[in-house]
């Protein structure tokens, strides 16, 4: 009977949060619409892109900000007041409502410089650390940087051409989708959209394409995987929680841990390239340079001086700076992909070494954090979260991952300098 109790009050909270979050739209609430664009190009892309502070506050929130601050705080009141502080679910509860009160905070700053402050603190810094004394994205991006600098374009980086209409794409991602989400109560929308940023996007339970885009097959492979087995097929795990029903809807530290396993699943799936890494490795390079006082136009030079043709160095900027001003600081959302991924990859290392294999599985459980798998296990024994239903085929049978992950415990140790000058020979 207690436990019955438990677990109502726990779906009661549960769906409160759901229900609060439902009309916050973060990426809705920054973009620039394609009037800001056109009027970039227009000027031969020489003057800072028309955007100030009054253009956000014309962006409608949608909600009264300050009644659902309130709103997120009462039910962090009452997850303590019915659960207490150290109750699993409790802990993740209230975070995510702490959360979502930066993030209110982060959207009534639109156009200022608080916007970027909370943005840091939310989804992090281009500079911060992993470990003391040790390499940060920046330093990572370089590495990137420099790898893909030596590799001849030519041969590896676009060798399928873009040349699928956005109409066709539907239809064959549609396809393949139907191929991983069997159930008949599960089937994955594809539809056409002209109001996505990027070429795609991911909702529960549906993807869109931009309207006037191309892509390769590749493209479309890296979409089945990254926004189809990836987030979509969290979010429909997140769904079929009987209890904690929070596991359907994510906050920006979710947002880390997301697009961290995607990127993974991009490649130990063999479905990522040196370009798409590439474009990741621009985004924080971009972020880095906002950050050291480099403005829109600053950045924007910056990737067209390296060979980014002026469309995607437009995109790349905009992203950083989208929720921002032209004159920055930036909008820090894009570290999560690489940041996210060194601490996914970093986990799964650890539970290989450790023998917990069973905890690698319940990063799909939901939108969740890599922080929450503690408290997230103790759910799974108390029978308040169930495990996925839908698992990336990599990680559908961990043998060959957990093969691959032994092995680099091993080849971390070992000094490529070294390495490289035994092989020196060779090349």
């Amino acid at each position: 009977m207690e436990n019955d109790k438990t677990r109502a009050t726990i779906r009661a909270l549960s769906d409160r949060i759901v229900m609060a979050q439902k009309e916050v739209r973060v990426l809705n609430a920054i973009k620039w619409d394609d009037s800001v664009r056109e009027g970039f190009f227009a000027a031969d892309c020489r003057a800072q892109p028309a955007v100030d502070a009054g253009y956000y506050q014309r962006v409608p929130l949608g909600f009264d900000n300050d009644q659902l601050t309130e709103t997120f705080r009462q039910i962090d009141h009452d997850i303590v007041a019915q659960l207490g502080k150290f109750n699993p679910a409790a802990k993740i509860m209230r975070r995510m409502c702490h959360e979502y009160q930066l993030v209110l905070a982060m959207l009534a700053a639109r156009g200022t410089p608080e916007f970027s402050r909370i943005s840091q603190e939310l989804y992090g810094r281009s500079t911060d650390a992993f470990h003391v004394g040790e390499p940060n994205l920046v330093d990572m991006a370089a590495s990137l940087d420099n790898s893909l600098r030596i590799i001849d374009e030519h041969l590896f980086l676009e060798q399928n051409a873009r040349d699928i209409p956005t109409e066709q794409a539907v239809g064959l991602l549609k396809a393949r989708l139907d191929g991983f989400f069997s159930d008949p109560g599960s089937r994955i929308k594809v539809r056409i959209s002209d109001g996505i940023v990027a070429d795609a996007a991911a909702g529960s339970d549906y993807i869109k394409l931009r309207k006037d885009a191309f892509f390769s097959e590749r493209d479309l492979r890296v979409l089945e995987v990254h926004e189809g087995w990836v987030h979509v097929g969290t979010t429909l795990n997140g769904r079929a929680q009987p209890v904690c029903t929070f596991l359907e809807k994510g906050t920006p530290s979710m947002t880390t841990t997301q697009e961290g396993l995607a990127l993974l699943v991009e490649i130990v799936s063999f479905s990522s390239h040196p370009a798409r890494l590439r474009r990741v490795t621009d985004r924080i390079r971009a972020i880095h340079s906002a950050e050291q006082g480099g403005t829109f136009l600053d950045v924007f030079n910056m990737l067209c001086g390296e060979g980014r043709s002026r469309e995607d160095s437009y995109t790349t900027t905009m992203r950083v700076f989208r929720g921002s001003l032209p004159e920055g600081p930036p909008f820090t959302k894009d570290l999560a992909y690489s940041k996210g991924f060194i601490h996914i990859y970093n986990f799964i290392r650890v539970a290989v070494r450790r023998g917990r294999l069973d905890r690698i599985p319940l990063l799909f459980c939901g939108k969740l954090t890599l922080e929450d798998i503690g408290s997230i296990a103790e759910l799974v024994e108390q029978g308040l979260v169930v495990q996925p239903r839908y698992l990336p085929l990599p990680f559908q049978d961990l043998n060959a991952l957990t093969a691959w992950m032994a092995y680099s415990n091993f080849l971390n140790k070992l000094d490529l300098a070294k390495v490289e000058a035994d092989f020196a020979q060779l090349f």
